[in-house]
């Protein structure tokens, strides 16, 4: 598939997928017009990109990372060094800080709507979707 497919089915700019390239977490095949084409894998390696990136992973870090991911059919992928398992185990270590902060934080904003509305349970986005 061309780019601009891939950056219609994944939600993400062709700018991005560019810079995913360049950064080496993602390659493309090169048609003799010297546009990019990716395999139908390429979905879900620029999903798990953007997973990283979300979670707070630099494109170094998703670089090492990434090789010692499961392949799209189930494989193993290569075993992590020592040193990036001690640096992923930081990183996962930051990011349950921030999971906590984060609920800490809605703890204190449920105390803010109960005290508001009179007790009354808040108004998850869940439940407005539902209506």
């Amino acid at each position: 598939m061309r780019i601009g497919e891939l950056a219609s089915r994944t939600a993400v700019s062709e700018r991005s997928l560019r810079y995913y390239e360049e950064q080496g977490l993602l390659t493309a095949d090169r048609t003799s017009g010297g546009h990019r084409t990716y395999p139908e894998s390429a979905i879900d390696r620029v999903i798990r990109i953007q997973e990283l990136f979300a979670a707070g992973l630099c494109s170094a870090k998703i670089e090492q990372l990434l090789p010692c991911l499961r392949d799209e059919d189930g494989g193993p992928g290569a075993s992590a060094t020592p040193w990036l398992t001690a640096e992923l185990v930081a990183e996962r270590a930051r990011i349950d800080r921030s999971v906590n902060e984060l609920l800490r934080t809605r703890d204190v904003l449920d105390e803010v709507i109960a005290s508001a509305t009179g007790g009354q349970p808040a108004v998850t986005p869940a439940a407005i979707e539902s209506d």
